[in-house]
């Protein structure tokens, strides 16, 4: 319920708005809309209640007064023994929003866009778009002259505009930016924000709103602090963001000492006064407050946006020039038109920062800000220390996702009372004994079955020794002593309890979107993986609000950094241990430190895919390797990119350019195959030609050595006639000095013979002419046997044949 404004008028001179009365106006102001007590309540108690009751059912611990008062009867609760404690439904679904949205990492992106930054950028897309378009000039320089005239690297050149583009937003970074990426990366973790995160987050899970809170000061540089919902105060607003509030601040708790040191112009006799309003201050102003320290006091801390008016005085000088003077928003000139000077005005906003102890007069603080953080594109503009969201407001009321299932939580808190209660109420099977049967029974050795033997051999073997009929004949209506007793009312009560639960166990997770896939508390067996990473995705589609939230506030407490930052380089004592602290990082950010301040950053967050967008691309990438459409290096490059967006263009135009390669690689073979059959014909011929001048010389050797063998050979047959002639002609000889010798001998074998017979026929004749001289009586001439061969020689061979 919104109540009546009570805050000054902004439209007063700005000497008025610095004032203390001024301040104490705007603070009593705040106390009134937010404090002020009508009919038991007020805005800032019911918040906190609301606040407190949410964060009690997120931990399991909502009071058990409601189930006790629906369960007694007429507060009588002396018949029920139950166990109270709330079952801790909710603070499951908690933890997993919670940690699953926490889990989920970002980059922080800065993007000059400041009017030198963005020439910068646009100059080295010229750049890159000439060498882009003259590379036919350049490689024909680079080959006929030795010279490079391109103005970037060959191989880094984009072969399209559309590749351009995708370098521009993937890897081209100046400096500068990245200088102010890592300023932005050490504040964070010198403050820890990893954990300011998860308490924000959990905030926006179970309150439904989160704040985070900017400051800076000479000692610690500029701090980070956690903000509790529970204790903002803030104007009337229907946005999300609170982008148009004109105050907002929150309540703390300070120790009096701590009080001296933050205000030290307090003197001793405000302090008396404080603490002799302490009390007023704490039951009156924050019901709430549960602490009994008395060394506390309820401060409010706020901001208070305002507009003030930068006035100049525009004189002219006796050179025709202007000369301008700053003056305050009281300068008037006068009405008469002979003056030369004139006004000029402009009015900005602006932020004041106040502190006051709830309950009293005493305005601790109120003060024009000293480093207000202005956006560098539009210096009249001003922002608030405080960065608040809640993404499910209406009209100013705030829905949260526990507030959604509180009523489920009760009634399966309900649910497990009674299920303890028909717990209590059940009774186990029990056994009828009919003792008058068991005496008509006689076990045959003289005894009868007494109901102590017959109950152990029931239990024992579960047989039973019975009688149909007694010992006078008649029918024994006992005939079966023992018989069980089912009680089974209590069963039928459990099983409808148990549907109870389950049912509003499952509105819980309809309610919520968290469905059994996010928290694997019953996947099932027969669900195929993709299916159960679909219902998971699915789910956190049901949340993502949440960390569309979460990504606000760190968003915005980037830019309020980024603004700081520049604050600490320009005006901060402690700029150059600043600068260091930079510099262990990254010494090349150094030089680009100096100078941060001048330029002005656009800050982006870049989420981490989740499971089901890196599967999408992982698909894709899948498919474009199978049909061999990117090479390995491609696909790691592609698993690099957060951006889905992006790295799907990425992957097309991979895709293209191994098309492309893939194209010219083919004409490459088919070049190289006719080449090669060229040469393998050339080959071919000349190996032909090279076979035919091998057989010509071969041919040629061979009748060379055909020649020279039969030249060899007439050589040969030369010499072998030679040799048989001059053998012949030896034996010629030798056979002419034989018939020679043969006929010598002949010749002579006649003389002899002749001389011979001459000298025989001379003897005879000798002999004769004795005879007739001396008559003696004729005489034989033949052999006496002297002239016979004997012996056995044969002179056969020697006849003719």
């Amino acid at each position: 319920m919104i109540t009546k404004s009570y805050f000054p008028s902004q439209v007063v001179s700005d000497l008025e708005k610095m004032s203390y009365d001024y301040g104490l106006k705007v603070a009593k102001a705040i106390e009134a809309e937010w404090f002020h007590t009508e009919r038991g309540s007020n805005r800032y108690k019911t918040n906190h209640n609301n606040f407190h009751n949410l964060r009690l059912y997120a931990r399991g611990e909502q009071s058990i007064q409601k189930y006790k008062d629906e369960l007694s009867i007429n507060g009588d609760l002396s018949y029920l023994n139950l166990d109270w404690k709330p079952v801790p439904i909710i603070p499951k679904f908690v933890d997993i929003v919670v940690n699953g949205i926490a889990e989920r990492t970002y980059d922080i992106k800065a993007y000059s866009q400041d009017p030198f930054g963005v020439a910068k950028r646009t100059q080295y897309m010229e750049s890159v778009l000439k060498d882009m378009k003259t590379q036919e000039l350049a490689e024909f320089a680079e080959q006929q002259l030795g010279i490079d005239i391109r103005e970037n690297k060959k191989e880094e050149l984009p072969g399209s505009e559309e590749e351009l583009n995708l370098h521009m937003q993937l890897t081209y970074k100046q400096s500068v930016e990245l200088a102010e990426e890592q300023a932005l990366n050490v504040l964070f973790e010198g403050n820890d924000y990893e954990l300011t995160k998860k308490r924000f987050y959990y905030d926006l899970t179970v309150l439904g709103i989160g704040a985070v809170k900017t400051n800076f000061n000479t000692s610690e540089g500029v701090v980070i602090d956690y903000v509790d919902p529970t204790d903002l105060v803030y104007s009337y607003t229907e946005s999300p963001y609170f982008d148009d509030i004109y105050y907002v601040g929150e309540v703390k708790a300070i120790p009096i000492n701590e009080l001296v040191k933050q205000f030290p112009h307090l003197n001793q006799e405000d302090l008396e006064d404080i603490v002799k309003n302490k009390n007023h201050n704490k039951s009156n102003y924050n019901q709430g407050y549960n602490e009994q320290d008395n060394n506390k006091v309820q401060v409010l801390y706020f901001n208070y946006k305002t507009y003030m008016n930068e006035v100049y005085k525009v004189k002219e000088t006796g050179t025709g020039a202007d000369k301008i003077l700053p003056k305050d928003d009281t300068f008037n000139p006068p009405e008469n038109s002979d003056t030369n000077f004139s006004k000029i005005q402009k009015s900005i906003e602006c932020l004041y920062e106040g502190a006051v102890i709830l309950g009293t007069e005493k305005l601790l603080k109120w003060e024009m800000s000293k480093n207000m953080m202005r956006p560098k594109s539009d210096f009249t503009k001003v922002k608030m220390n405080y960065a608040i969201v809640a993404p499910r407001m209406y009209k100013g009321r705030i829905e949260s996702l526990v507030q959604r299932i509180t009523g489920f939580a009760d009634m399966i808190q309900l649910t497990h009372l009674k299920l303890q209660q028909v717990l209590a109420r059940m009774v186990p099977d029990g056994v009828y004994l009919d003792a008058d049967g068991l005496a008509e029974i006689d076990l045959g050795n003289g005894t009868n079955y007494n109901p102590q033997e017959a109950l152990n051999m029931f239990f024992q073997t579960g047989s039973v020794i019975g009688r149909s009929f007694t010992s006078e004949g008649d029918m024994n209506p006992g005939k079966v002593p023992i018989q069980e007793i089912q009680s089974g009312s209590g069963g039928q009560k459990m099983q409808s309890l148990i549907g109870t639960y389950n049912y509003y166990l499952q509105m819980i997770r309809d309610t919520t979107g968290l469905n059994e896939a996010r928290d694997g508390s019953t996947p099932d067996k027969n669900a195929l993986v993709g299916v159960q990473k679909l219902a998971a995705a699915n789910s956190n589609t049901a949340t993502r609000h949440i960390l569309q939230a979460g990504l606000f506030l760190t968003s915005e407490t980037a830019k309020c950094l980024s603004l700081r930052i520049s604050d600490i380089i320009e005006y901060s004592p402690t700029k150059d241990a600043f600068i260091q602290q930079i510099g262990v990082h990254n010494v090349a950010t150094l030089e680009e430190m100096q100078d941060l301040h001048l330029y002005d950053f656009g800050i982006f967050i870049e989420l981490t895919p989740d499971e089901e967008e890196k599967a999408i691309l992982e698909n894709n990438i899948q498919v474009a390797i199978a049909q061999q459409a990117i090479d390995l290096e491609d696909a790691i490059d592609l698993r690099e990119v957060k951006n889905i967006k992006l790295a799907n263009q990425l992957l097309k135009i991979r895709r293209a350019k191994k098309l492309e390669r893939d194209q010219m690689m083919q004409q490459q073979n088919i070049q190289a195959q006719s080449q090669a059959n060229i040469q393998a014909q050339q080959a071919s011929a000349q190996m032909e030609l090279q076979k035919n001048q091998a057989k010509a010389q071969v041919d040629a050797q061979l009748e060379q050595m055909k020649a020279q063998m039969e030249a060899q050979k007439m050589e040969q047959e030369v010499m072998h006639k030679k040799e048989l002639m001059q053998l012949e002609f030896q034996m010629q000889m030798q056979l002419e000095q034989v018939k020679g010798q043969a006929n010598t001998n002949k010749e002579k074998e006649k003389e002899d013979r002749k001389d011979e017979r001459t000298r025989i026929q001379a003897s005879q004749q000798s002999e004769l002419i004795d005879q007739r001289k001396s008559g003696k009586s004729p005489k034989n001439f033949e052999s006496a046997g002297n002239d016979i061969l004997g012996g056995g020689f044969n002179l056969g061979s020697f006849d003719p044949r």
